[in-house]
């Protein structure tokens, strides 16, 4: 793995799960890691019960916008955490594969999605936790 491993979350709309997965990277990682997401098809907005739950904690991601899965974005990450896209994914020799098994939040109120993000919160510290520790004091 390189000094700055990249991460690469995809999920169908990327509009809940990926969202709140790379928010919580770039939250709790910083500039250690390098942060992607992407939907094989994309919905047109982050959903909003999404957005409220990540406030809940102090992390903003209203600004985001869905984007498209791309050959490129797979090529260009180290890792690839799937969440419930199947086979859309492209496959890449050579790269780490993980697919994180999540309620989907398209649908639900805030109440439902709060488990989704603190699960997504520990997967994602574990994470870190193997592909850019802290260096040790």
């Amino acid at each position: 793995m390189p000094d700055k491993p990249s991460v690469l979350f995809v999920c169908v709309h990327n509009a809940g799960r990926s969202q709140m997965a790379a928010a919580w990277l770039t939250h709790l990682a910083g500039d250690r890691v390098e942060v992607r997401s992407a939907g094989s098809a994309p919905g047109e907005q982050v959903n909003p019960a999404a957005v409220e739950a990540m406030a809940e904690v102090g992390v903003d991601i209203s600004a985001e916008v869905p984007k498209m899965l791309t050959p490129d974005a797979v090529k260009e990450s180290d890792v690839c955490i799937t969440m419930g896209c199947g086979d859309a994914c492209p496959v890449f020799p050579g790269k780490r594969y993980l697919d994180w098994r999540l309620d989907d939040p398209a649908g639900q109120g805030v109440e439902a999605v709060r488990p989704i993000r603190d699960e997504i919160r520990k997967l994602v510290e574990g994470l870190i936790e193997e592909i850019a520790p802290r260096p040790r004091a």
